[in-house]
This record gives C-alpha cells, structure tokens and sequence, in this order.
C-alpha cells in the first residue's frame, strides 16, 4: 500500500502526467484531423490528463467499441456510470448534443505505459472503424452525416 501510495503522489507524478498529457493531445489531434464530423467532448485545458472523449456523428458507440476490442483497443461509449445502457450519454445530452449525435461517443484514457506507436495505432484504428461503420450507416449519404434521416430513424422506436 505504501508503495502503491507514493508511485500515485510521487516525485515523478508532474513528469508521468506531462507524459501522459502529451500523448492524449497527439490522440486527440490525430483522431480531429483525420476524421470529420467528429467532436471532441469535455474541457479541453481542464481534464484528466489521460482521458479522450469524442462524439463522431453518424454512428453507434456499441459498433465502434467492438470492433476497437477486436483490435485490441480497450474504450467506452456512454457515461462511466451507465454502462451496459444503450441510451447516450446524459452528459452529453446536457451539453447540447441531439440524440442521433451523442449515440456515436467514444471515451479512451491513456496511461504512462502507452507508447506514441500505440496512438498512432489507435489514431488509424478508430479512423478505419468509423469509416467502416460510417459506410454501413442508414444517416451516412455523400461523406456526411443526413441528420434529418437521423432524426426519422430515432421517431420510429
């Protein structure tokens, strides 16, 4: 326990969570860049160092956590305290999203074992499953989302 205690306040923390920092900017840069229609939820100066949360419009969060697990990704979709509930994200829905968006979250933290290799694996994984999903996706036409199908799909429930 003592040990456990000071590897979590240690004199490294400030070096461990600027490193840990550093990679979660590159994932968050990398993911906004390479896929559009994408939101990057939650503060952006004052947040956990590790912790990555997106809304990419036009899919579902249960799709996309899949294939992630398949890949070897660990993420989530939803709020921390609902998971195994379909229903988005309350969070997100306070903050404004629509319905149909805040379906298609995404949260990954990042630790000081990570590498930049396994961001960049990451950064090319989500890109290549959301485009998967995206591709496959009844409110995808023409390389962006249709919110208007969206928004007839989700009256139909």
């Amino acid at each position: 326990l003592g040990q456990a205690i000071e590897d979590a306040t240690g004199e490294h923390l400030a070096e461990k969570m600027g490193y840990v920092k550093k990679l979660t900017d590159r994932l968050v840069r990398g993911i906004m860049d390479a896929i559009p229609y994408t939101h990057y939820t939650g503060d952006p100066v004052n947040r956990l160092p590790g912790t990555a949360s997106f809304v990419f419009e036009a899919i579902e969060g249960e799709g996309l956590i899949l294939r992630l697990d398949n890949a070897g990704i660990c993420g989530s979709t939803g709020s921390a305290c609902s998971t195994g509930s379909l229903d988005p994200s309350h969070v997100l829905m306070a903050i404004g999203l629509p319905h149909e968006i805040a379906h298609g979250s995404l949260r990954l933290t990042l630790g000081e074992q990570n590498t930049e290799e396994d961001v960049d694996y990451i950064i090319e994984t989500v890109t290549d499953v959301v485009a998967t999903l995206r591709s496959m996706s009844p409110v995808w036409e023409n390389g962006k989302p249709n919110l208007t199908a969206a928004s007839d799909l989700h009256s139909h429930h």
